[in-house]
């Protein structure tokens, strides 16, 4: 998923339409409102961003998701009008991974966006941290948290729930869940399953639901970072 951020209604129309042709799933937005809410709830792979917008400056946008840990890495190109070297500076030195001065052709778009994916696929390792709306999950830290607030999770439901988020979308049916988490030498009844998830949702609350239950098959959680 791409996300792209431009107020003009023509140019992230045709950047929408370009790149959704290209093969990359792309969604765009008129105002940083609209961007960040989007973001929320789901990470893009990587980020288009507009400098002049009517909200809030796209370096101060770039500026935010360069702090947040979640976003810290997020491959990030600067589309804007300004062509100055100075804008350019300021871009890079807030961590932009490139910049594209207005008005652009399609194919280098293209170009850049596939250079700048590759890049970072080949540098990317496995997913240690996941964001789904106000929920975060650090893996090194071992940590949870749901709007800030550090939940205090036992060391089987938070593999459960890092076994979930390492398979998103996906239905695990309870004995996936327990070879997964527990091991394919554990003996315990699958009921421990159940047990475990309805903790682990009563704690996550008001997102247990983030949790699916799929009637005689198991669960799943949606797709995150």
């Amino acid at each position: 998923m791409i996300y792209l951020l431009e107020d003009e209604v023509s140019i992230r129309k045709l950047v929408v339409y370009t790149l959704n042709s290209a093969g990359f799933q792309t969604e765009g937005f008129a105002t940083a409102e609209a961007f960040w809410k989007a973001m929320g709830e789901k990470l893009p792979r990587l980020a288009l961003l507009d400098i002049m917008l009517p909200d809030e400056d796209g370096l101060n946008v770039l500026k935010k998701l360069r702090a947040s840990p979640p976003t810290a890495k997020l491959p990030v190109i600067m589309l804007t009008a300004k062509d100055t070297e100075y804008d350019k500076v300021v871009g890079l030195d807030l961590g932009a991974d490139d910049y594209l001065p207005k008005p652009f052709g399609m194919m280098e778009l293209i170009a850049r966006v596939r250079s700048l994916l590759r890049r970072t696929d080949q540098e990317e390792k496995p997913l240690e941290e996941y964001q789904l709306g106000d929920v975060f999950v650090s893996i090194p830290r071992h940590m949870v948290s749901v709007r800030g607030t550090v939940l205090t999770l036992t060391p089987k439901e938070f593999d459960i729930l890092v076994f979930l988020l390492r398979n998103p979308g996906i239905v695990l049916s309870r004995d996936r869940i327990m070879s997964g988490v527990w091991g394919y030498d554990f003996d315990g009844e699958s009921r421990t399953v159940d047990v475990h998830i309805r903790t682990l949702r009563q704690k996550l609350e008001p997102y247990g639901d983030l949790i699916e239950t799929v009637r005689g098959v198991g669960y799943r959680i949606g797709g995150a970072g």
